[in-house]
Order: structure tokens, then C-alpha cells, then sequence
């Protein structure tokens, strides 16, 4: 209790909380857009449990192992060798996770493009191919842990404090929790920013897999041309909807 109590009354331990809470959201968003894509593919009536089922798997991956940081240190030491090169199991896992990114996102990017110009050529409007929600949650699954050993080992690497990373991975995981919903209905009436999502999701592939090399690619490098792409994409959209209400105005 008086280690709670210092922790509390401590103005570095709320700064470092505050700066890990932040970390934790921004680390989060890769994976608030993969279950976004995938839950938009799932039937209505299915989409927010899947959402709300996946943030909370995440949840308990990340307190589940923040109950096991000693292993998770661990994990970042030398496991095997290969052409001259160690790799550690976290090396390992971001490079799965990687690989596994870049197919989904390249698999889903292709689906769509090739879906739209059959839906455009007949006439008809785009829709999207089902998936169960068991297989939607099985993929969540995988890059929840992916995300998730690599959330916790930023997180130890921030602070020591036990308290401090609890309260800011499930501050994070909240704040993904109530922006899922929102995100996915932006993306579902959007179509063409799931081609810039499936592209966000491409590039967080390629740098797991460049990180699972040992290259570190400093991750507000890759925000920052992201929120680039973003607002550039807004700005598209604003101009197709003045153009839209200026072709009404023009039938009317």
C-alpha cells in the first residue's frame, strides 16, 4: 500500500504514465485497423461483438503478460543463429507477425481492387466477401499477439513500475475500445480508405518485418507519413463531396 501511495503523490511516476498511455494508444492504432477491416467483412449484426471481442483479447494477452515480464524480458535475447545473424524470439514473432500482415494486407488489397472493377463493369454496387466470425477472431488473435509482445517490451522499457503499466495498457485498450466502432463505420462507408488502411497495414507489415532483422525503423517516421496519407485523403474527399453537391445543383 505505501508503494501505491508513493507512486500516486510521485509527479514522475503520473509523467510516465501519461507518456505510456499515449505510447500504448499510438501502438495500438495498427491494431485497431486490422480488426476494423476484418470486422467490416463480417455480417452487421456480427461486427461490433467481433470489435469488442478482439479489443478484449488484446486486453488480456497484454495484462497476461505483463504478469510474465520476466519472461517477456527474456525474449529479446539471442535464441538461434542463422547465416551469422541472431535472431531473439521477439525478432521471431515480429518477423511472423510481419510476413502474416503483408499477405493479409496484400491478399485483401487485391480482393478489393479486383471486386470493385467486377462490381463497376456490371453495375452494381461493391460489396464484400463474408468471413466467419470465428475466422475473423482466429486472425485478430495472432496479431494480438504480436502487437501485444511488442506493446509490453516498450512498455518495460519506460518504466518499472508494475502499477504504471497496468493502468496503461488497460487505459489504452479502452480508449480502442470505444474508437473501434466509430473507425469501422468511417472505413465501411468509405470505400476507398480501405485501400489507404490496407496500405497503412502494409507498410506496419514490412517495418515488423524490418525490425524482426534487427534494422529499427523509428516509428514516428512511419506516423508521421501516415497522418501525411491521411490528411491528403481527406482532402480528396472533401473535394469529390464540393464536386457531388456542385453536379446536384447543376441537375436540379
Amino acid at each position: 500500500m505505501d508503494y501505491l501511495l508513493a507512486l500516486v503523490t510521485d509527479p514522475a511516476a503520473w509523467a510516465a504514465l501519461l507518456t505510456l498511455v499515449v505510447m500504448e494508444i499510438v501502438l495500438g492504432i495498427d491494431n485497431l485497423i486490422f480488426i476494423s477491416i476484418l470486422s467490416n467483412k463480417l455480417p452487421q449484426a456480427q461486427r461490433a461483438r467481433t470489435q469488442r471481442l478482439g479489443i478484449l483479447l488484446a486486453l488480456v494477452l497484454r495484462l497476461g503478460l505483463l504478469g510474465t515480464v520476466a519472461w517477456i524480458a527474456q525474449l529479446t535475447q539471442p535464441a538461434i543463429t542463422l547465416s551469422g545473424h541472431a535472431f531473439s524470439w521477439r525478432d521471431l514473432i515480429l518477423l511472423g507477425g510481419g510476413l502474416f500482415l503483408v499477405w493479409k494486407a496484400t491478399r485483401e488489397m487485391h480482393h478489393h481492387v479486383a471486386h470493385s472493377s467486377e462490381s463497376e463493369s456490371a453495375g452494381v454496387a461493391s460489396g464484400v466477401v463474408q468471413l466467419t466470425a470465428w475466422a475473423a477472431i482466429g486472425q485478430i488473435l495472432v496479431l494480438d499477439i504480436v502487437f501485444s509482445v511488442d506493446s509490453i517490451i516498450t512498455a518495460v522499457g519506460m518504466t518499472e513500475h508494475m502499477p504504471i503499466m497496468f493502468v496503461a495498457v488497460i487505459a489504452a485498450v479502452m480508449a480502442m475500445l470505444f474508437a473501434a466502432r466509430p473507425l469501422s463505420g468511417f472505413i465501411d462507408r468509405n470505400p476507398t480508405i480501405v485501400v489507404l488502411a490496407l496500405s497503412f497495414l502494409l507498410v506496419i507489415g514490412m517495418t515488423l518485418i524490418a525490425e524482426g532483422f534487427g534494422s529499427h525503423v523509428p516509428k514516428a517516421y512511419i506516423y508521421a507519413a501516415m497522418a501525411f496519407s491521411a490528411f491528403v485523403e481527406a482532402m480528396n474527399m472533401l473535394a469529390r463531396r464540393s464536386k457531388s453537391k456542385r453536379q446536384s445543383g447543376v441537375r436540379k
